[in-house]
């Protein structure tokens, strides 16, 4: 079994697009883009809080409820929770990628586009 990943891991992906920044979230380390929040440790220390779409997020829930949860606390936002533990680092790249992508400023994705 892989070792589990870290929020120091979901940091380091979540800066390799361009114009993510650190910083902090209701107390904990989180990240941004241009200003609009996409990620922060959940103060469970296990899991990570990613922005997501209602439609992906109820999708993912129910189709990988070992990887994906909410809380009610997250209900009526567009997030989802993501446990550590249970998430392989591509899945994960993925997921930060599709948030990413929904603040992003077109030019930094084609730019990213066309170094793929």
């Amino acid at each position: 079994m892989p070792t589990p990943l870290t929020f120091d891991d979901v940091l380091r992906l979540a800066l390799s697009f361009p114009g993510v920044e650190a910083g902090t979230s209701y107390g904990t380390p989180a990240f941004r883009v241009r200003g609009k929040f996409l990620g922060r440790l959940h103060q469970d220390g296990d899991s990570l809080v990613l922005r997501m779409d209602f439609d992906t997020r109820e999708f993912l829930t129910r189709t990988s409820p070992s990887i994906y949860h909410f809380t009610d606390h997250y209900r009526d936002y567009p997030a989802v929770l993501i446990r550590f533990a249970a998430i392989d680092r591509d899945e994960l790249a993925e997921r930060i990628e599709e948030a990413w992508r929904g603040y992003a400023p077109k030019r930094s994705i084609a730019e990213y586009d066309a170094r793929a």
